[in-house]
């Protein structure tokens, strides 16, 4: 029996990952600032709605609504409108009541997706979790509870988490989340060839097989577009790339 899938409604995206995330999945995007997390999730939630009919939530720690609004238009993505409408539903809160009103199965946020019929969730951003203790062993334990009342809900939900490394090795946070969720998916910058170029891969996929190499990517006037593989480069994911010995060699003496 073949599991059913949650797509992004992204073609070149959904076939890395055989059709999309598994329900009641949690995914974790990460990158720096700029590098298309949002807009990442805001595709995933308009996607849902206006391709597969599933309503979605979106709940954000540091944007309020009339910002998801505005960025959005900026796509042709009317989040204003769906909302309107009963599809969708964007709140403003913070850590430490999202955490309490999920584990609360009679909680306000519960009802919301009851009554809405919620599918899909964006969560801006986990980060902010970190915030609620020093202690890391408390805070995996505060992530694994409100990522389990997320999945209790059938849900299934995109995770951004910041990095503020631009280029190079990734900054080291407390946060243990990319061992409990079951998607890791890592946005970089890359430099090639004096230019700045953007790179996703996905290092972990619970449950499910998926394309382990690493794709070019671009935000367009149209949301998150995946081009293709990076070719004759190594060294993509420390951000600054070189050829491979191969086409280094072809570079220097292949070319009449």
């Amino acid at each position: 029996m073949t599991e059913k899938r949650v797509p992004f409604g992204i073609k070149s995206l959904d076939s890395m990952i055989c059709g999309g995330f598994l329900e009641s999945s949690a995914n974790l995007v990460e990158g720096a600032p700029g590098t298309g997390k949002t807009t990442l999730g805001m595709q995933f939630i308009y996607n849902g709605i206006t391709m597969f009919n599933e309503p979605g939530l979106i709940i954000t720690f540091e944007e309020f609504p009339q910002q998801y609004y505005h960025d959005a238009m900026q796509f042709k993505w009317d989040l204003k409108k769906l909302e309107a409408e009963g599809k969708l539903k964007v709140i403003f809160s913070d850590p430490a009541t999202a955490l309490e009103e999920f584990e609360d199965p009679d909680g306000e946020f519960v009802k919301i997706i009851e009554e809405m019929g919620v599918k899909r969730i964006v969560i801006d951003s986990m980060t902010h979790f970190e915030t609620l203790t020093t202690d890391p062993h408390q805070l995996r334990d505060i992530e694994r509870r409100f990522i389990n009342a997320l999945k209790r809900e059938g849900l299934a939900s995109i995770l951004l988490r910041e990095n503020d490394s631009l280029l190079g090795n990734l900054s080291q946070m407390t946060s243990k989340i990319p061992f409990i969720v079951d998607t890791y998916i890592l946005l970089r910058y890359v430099e090639i060839d004096s230019a700045i170029e953007k790179a996703l891969c996905f290092l972990k996929m619970r449950g499910s097989d998926h394309q382990k190499d690493i794709r070019c990517f671009r935000v367009t006037a149209k949301g998150i577009e995946v081009i293709s593989k990076f070719s004759g480069k190594e060294g993509i994911m420390s951000g600054i790339t070189r050829s491979t010995p191969q086409d280094a060699f072809m570079n220097a003496f292949g070319k009449k």
